[in-house]
């Protein structure tokens, strides 16, 4: 190709007497662009506009190169315009930045030189927990409690607003990240001081980021390391993705939700191994579903292991921003920009694709998700044969009158499926017909309806459905993640009376995107996932094996059965209710009253440039890997495995995020230094004390280490002593012997959340090297910005066919000055018997930045040197 300088050209024109320029790709390029799915065609766009040189020269030969086989070991750098963030990401990363500007201050340099040049948005989230519940107070007393249990945190998060620049706190009640990022944050396209228009791309620290993807905006999740290399101006370097192009066609049958859709993707992408792709999709039947709809597709990207899941602009898009209230001419913008650069959806097309996937919209059916994984997929009526078939008896006893398997939660919760009115519509039109049957939910139901915007609270009033919503029990409790990330508060007592006398196997129903075991509740490791208005006819039914499509509901009090199609709205009825519901100025006003909480403007916060920790805080206390004298991992030496684990191995496995049990290790460590062991929130809102949270690491009811299985919860084998004793008193008698010590694991390791604290607690409990049959893609970029190295075992070795005894070792030889990306390291399992079995791992890295960051020990060590002196790389 000639030189991309010579060819590149701008096209000029004018909007509503604004001039106005943009990089012209489709003249540029010709028709080899629009081969290009358009994912790629907006990293090329980005990879021009950021990079110079031979840089951009290689950039565009790979894109370009790509088409020949879909597929490439390229690497290009990409530049995000902005950074959003949760309060349990975006603390940990403060606190690592507070104590870099620490580390800065006592090398003598300027503290306050360490800011982040990318605009950084922080949503207060992810703490609002289910505490009050089925009353009109609910969100008031909630949110009370949320603040008076999270002062000290949030007094940081202030602090940081004010001494970091390009920092901005969005408070509690304002709703959830990624509503905030469709509501008030997208631009779709941004618009240069000189006029010059270019796609809105972002990256966030939370996996959910790609629902934005739903409006046309690129962007993904990252785990919070990377985020802080990305808000300091490095570009976060890529392979060139293989895209998964998935072709839609029809349109969703009447009943059928976008929920449904977006199970029924992730049952399909599951079953080909998705693993990291960027997931596009394309055809006639993109233009049936609304921008809400496909939002609530694109949210999953996660689950059904993508890294996108990208939906092209066009006409439902510019509805989309119309109905929200972003003005004419911003739309105006959009919709000449996305023509113009040929980024939008031309539903006739058929561009390159890695590989393609058909699904018919007419042959999707209503479904539920479960009950412990979101790519189990089963027709709604089938709860009683899938819990039929579990091993449980119940004991003898008193059941409280429960069923064998009671609803415990009904939640419609989550950013998925909340910030699409008309699904809540949908919800609240059947609690309307379910209140005029004089149907009531049983009272061992917890009901909670938590929106993704306080702008649901002024659509479902004017369609006058928030009233329907109470009487079935369904009052608002807030507007943040709550149930979706385990912040479901205590069970009912009826709940969990039955359930510690062995009488029921309780069940969660709910509208968010994951039900791994102990995610909804630590106590729960049953949970189906399905739409909003399902929630509600599960919660009046109570009883999880109830057969919806053939039985009632319920039966009224004079004998008449009420059945599921008897409530269920038609699409008629949801058109009329989002009619009289829905303003565009509804959305930017709610946020904006949200964000004028006095309680939280009333919270006092330093103004010093560094911040003063507080000795005595169990919240909040100075990393020590924030330091200039860190160092890398890598070379030559024979481990212990710390912990032997199997497949589906997820982040909450890693560093739990719901309840801190009150007879927990981690309860003694916080009850011995003053704190009540009855009202210690969640283990999130530790994520600023390293001491909680190393002790945290791997603490949960549902994981098995295989070094000894039958051990108490959080707890290991010491090789040397041959004593079972907690994980982080293991890992210091390995410290103070100077033994190393590496994790073996299965395949899917570290599935789920973004948490960087998953890779943190590795790294304070000395684990040099992760072994595992495959990772999920955040999570392994985690391990690597912690320095620690992630190695993939060869085909058909697992931790299962090693059979790893205490008194083993593993030997790996990967020396740092030999280290390159997907390298081939030599591995010895050192036998205590004195056998050796040599196996050659891969190693788990994709990019020069990620030998960089294992060389030097992580993002944090990275980002001080090129603050004391400036990278190549950065």
């Amino acid at each position: 190709m000639e030189n991309t300088n010579a060819l590149l050209r701008h096209d000029r024109f004018t909007l509503d007497g604004a001039a106005h320029t943009c990089l012209d790709l489709p003249a540029t390029f010709g028709a080899d662009y629009f081969r290009l799915p358009v994912v790629l065609r907006l990293l090329l766009e980005n990879a021009l506009r950021n990079m110079q040189g031979d840089e951009r020269e290689a950039a565009v030969a790979a894109l370009f190169g790509w088409l020949a086989h879909g597929t490439s070991d390229a690497e290009i750098a990409f530049q995000p315009g902005r950074v959003l963030m949760h309060d349990t990401t975006s603390t940990p990363a403060l606190v690592d930045i507070a104590a870099m500007r620490d580390a800065l201050a006592e090398a003598g340099v300027d503290p306050a030189v360490l800011n982040p040049v990318l605009p950084v948005d922080v949503s207060v989230d992810h703490s609002l927990a289910v505490e009050a519940y089925a009353q009109p107070d609910a969100a008031t007393r909630n949110l009370d409690l949320e603040l008076r249990r999270n002062a000290e945190r949030y007094r940081f998060l202030r602090w940081a607003s004010k001494a970091l620049s390009n920092v901005r706190i969005h408070p509690p009640g304002t709703g959830i990240m990624h509503t905030i990022n469709l509501e008030q944050l997208a631009t779709v396209v941004c618009q240069g001081e000189d006029g010059a228009l270019y796609p809105d791309m972002m990256i966030g620290t939370d996996s959910h980021t790609p629902m934005i993807n739903g409006i046309g905006v690129l962007g993904w999740g990252v785990g919070g390391l990377e985020a802080q290399t990305v808000m300091f101006g490095m570009p976060t370097l890529l392979r060139i993705p293989d895209v998964i192009g998935v072709r839609l066609t029809g349109a969703l049958a009447a009943g059928v939700t976008a929920t449904d859709l977006a199970l029924a993707v992730t049952q399909r992408l599951r079953a080909i191994d998705v693993s990291g792709e960027f997931v596009e999709f394309f055809g006639p039947g993109v233009g049936s579903l609304s921008a809400g709809s496909r939002c609530v597709v694109a949210n999953m990207a996660p689950e059904y292991g993508a890294t996108t899941g990208y939906f092209p602009i066009d006409g439902e898009t510019l509805a989309y921003l119309r109905q929200t209230g972003r003005t004419q001419a911003h739309i105006a913008r959009v919709a000449a920009y996305a023509e113009r650069a040929g980024i939008a959806l031309d539903p006739d097309a058929s561009p390159r694709y890695t590989r393609v996937v058909d699904i018919a919209l007419d042959r999707v059916q209503m479904h539920v998700a479960g009950p412990k994984r979101p790519q189990d997929l089963h027709p709604y009526g089938q709860t009683r044969a899938i819990l039929s078939a579990l091993d449980f008896t119940p004991a003898a006893g008193a059941d409280g009158g429960l069923p064998r398997y009671p609803i415990a939660i009904a939640a419609i919760t989550s950013c998925t499926n909340t910030s699409d009115p008309r699904l809540l519509m949908a919800a609240g039109l059947l609690a309307r017909k379910a209140r005029q049957a004089g149907l009531r939910v049983p009272s061992w139901v917890k009901t909670s309806l938590g929106p993704g915007s306080p702008a649901a609270a002024d659509y479902l009033a004017r369609a006058g459905l928030l009233d329907d919503l109470a009487a079935v029990g369904f009052d608002i409790v807030g507007y943040g993640c709550t149930t979706c990330i385990g912040n479901s508060g205590p069970l009912p007592p009826v709940v969990r009376d039955a359930m510690q006398a062995g009488t029921v196997h309780p069940v969660a129903v709910l509208s968010g995107n994951r039900n791994f075991t102990g995610r909804i509740h630590p106590d729960l490791d049953l949970g189906f996932l399905m739409s909003p208005p399902l929630v509600i006819a599960f919660a009046l039914a109570g009883d999880a094996e109830r057969d919806l499509s053939q039985e009632p509901v319920q039966i009224t009090a004079n004998g008449r059965p009420v059945h599921l199609r008897d409530l269920w709205p038609d699409e008629a009825a949801i058109d009329a209710a989002l009619a009289q519901g829905l303003r565009a100025d509804d959305f930017r006003a709610a946020f904006k009253i949200a964000s004028a909480n006095p309680a939280w403007q009333a919270l006092q916060s330093p103004d010093t440039p560094r911040f003063p920790w507080d000795p005595a805080s169990t919240a909040l206390r100075r990393p020590p890997f924030a330091s200039t004298a860190a160092g890398g991992l890598l070379g030559r030496y024979a481990a212990h495995p710390l912990l032997v684990l199997g497949d589906d191995v997820t982040t909450d496995h890693l560093s739990p995020a719901s309840a801190i049990p009150p007879d927990s290790l981690i309860a003694d460590f916080l009850a011995a230094r003053g704190d009540d062991r009855n009202d210690l929130n969640v283990f999130a809102s530790r994520r600023g004390n390293w001491e909680v949270m190393m002790r945290a690491a791997f603490y949960s009811k549902s994981l098995t280490n295989l070094l000894c299985p039958d051990a108490p919860v959080g707890h290991t084998r010491h090789a040397g002593s041959g004593r079972v004793e907690p994980i982080w008193e293991a890992a210091e008698h390995y410290r103070q012997e100077q033994q190393p010590v590496v994790l073996l694991a299965g395949a899917r390791f570290g599935t789920g959340s973004s948490r960087d604290w998953a890779a943190k607690g590795q790294r304070l409990l000395g684990i040099r090297a992760v072994l595992a049959v495959s990772f999920e893609r955040i999570h392994r970029s985690n391990l690597i910005g912690m320095g620690i190295l992630p190695l993939r075992l060869p085909e058909g070795v697992t931790p299962a066919t090693l059979r790893m005894q205490s008194g083993d070792r593993i030997e790996i030889d990967a020396p740092a000055d030999t280290l390159a990306p997907r390298i081939a390291v030599p591995v010895r399992i050192l036998r205590a018997d004195g056998r050796v079995d040599a196996l050659r791992a891969t190693a788990a890295v994709e990019t020069q930045l990620d030998v960089r960051l294992l060389r030097m020990g992580g993002v944090i060590p990275a980002i001080l040197s090129d603050t004391l002196r400036p990278s190549p790389l950065s």
